[in-house]
């Protein structure tokens, strides 16, 4: 199959699945419960694990390989940024019924922002050929830094340039719309607080994927395996991130595996021209230091005081959502 043919195929595969997601299955605005989220989750994963096997039969073991671990990278760093859309949301007051809406908006933008990163990234890789050794000094130099600075993260939406700066020169309702995020008063055009969730949130991803674009690049240099294993990953994450709301501070070592792995892959990429790392051993360590910090967390739990405050349920209309 031509290989243009199968990215249109792909991209308006995504956007059918998005569609359904948000105007048929999410139609109507509501919480979602965990069993619902589970079940989407698993689909997900399903979806993933079947493409996987389709790059298997169609382009061979070795990018599936690479898929397969860049995915499993991918959906490990997407659920420790979890942790931080939990903090926007508990800063904003948002009501639960209206996180699946902004997480889908916010996950079309960061596909789009991915898409726009991964193809620079590997165009400047394939002609300038150092840029790997800067990637992997600034994955170790990340990985590091995660492992001292977990723990006393807050989130500051006065501190954020963007929304900053949409405080300042968009009109803004002082009261949520429902879930709109623009609504017409006296002929006038507002942004509603939701719209300013929305707008962290996005800004947030550049962030998220300053991590993720370099991790993902030292697994592989073909745009289509990195974009894939990119866009399953954030396809999933609005459905994990309602099945693990309420248990991921549980996972508090899942961070640690993290900064391990960040600093195994920019080691693999600055060794790459000495030694090069099977990807089946690379699979491995990732997968092993993934469990590790998992059953770590499990066997030894933080105190139930050290564990933060769980997702804003569903509170009086008057009191939902609070302005920076």
């Amino acid at each position: 199959m031509n290989d243009i043919l199968f990215w249109i195929i792909f991209n308006v595969f995504v956007l059918l699945l998005l569609g359904l997601d948000l105007f048929v299955f999410h139609r109507k605005e509501h919480e979602v419960k965990i069993k619902e989220a589970l079940l989407w989750s698993l689909f997900w994963i399903l979806l993933s694990l079947g493409f996987n096997l389709l790059i298997y039969y169609w382009r061979g073991p070795a990018p599936a390989l690479e898929f397969l671990t860049g995915y499993l990278i991918e959906k490990s760093l997407s659920v420790d940024n979890l942790f931080v859309f939990i903090m926007i949301f508990s800063y904003f007051k948002v009501p639960l019924k209206f996180q699946h809406k902004i997480l889908f908006w916010g996950i079309i933008g960061a596909l789009v922002l991915r898409a726009i990163f991964i193809v620079v990234g590997v165009a400047l890789i394939a002609k300038f050929h150092f840029i790997i050794y800067i990637l992997g000094l600034f994955l170790v130099f990340t990985g590091i830094k995660m492992a001292f600075s977990h723990g006393d993260e807050e989130v500051h939406p006065e501190n954020n340039p963007l929304v900053s700066w949409v405080s300042k020169h968009i009109r803004i309702t002082k009261q949520p719309v429902g879930g709109k995020f623009f609504t017409k008063i006296d002929g006038k055009w507002f942004a509603t607080p939701l719209f300013l969730v929305l707008i962290m949130v996005e800004s947030t991803d550049v962030v998220f994927a300053a991590d993720s674009i370099p991790a993902i690049l030292a697994i592989s240099k073909d745009p289509f395996i990195v974009y894939t294993s990119n866009v399953f990953a954030l396809l999933g994450l609005r459905a994990l991130y309602f099945a693990l709301a309420g248990i991921m501070q549980l996972f508090h070592y899942l961070h640690y595996g993290l900064s391990v792995i960040l600093v195994f892959i920019g080691a693999k990429l600055l060794l790459s021209d000495v030694v090069e790392i099977d990807m089946r051993y690379a699979l491995l360590v990732v997968g092993a230091i993934l469990a590790i910090s998992v059953i770590a967390s499990l066997l030894f739990p933080k105190k139930p005081e050290e564990l933060p405050e769980p997702p804003i349920k569903d509170e009086p209309e008057n009191k939902k959502i609070v302005n920076p």
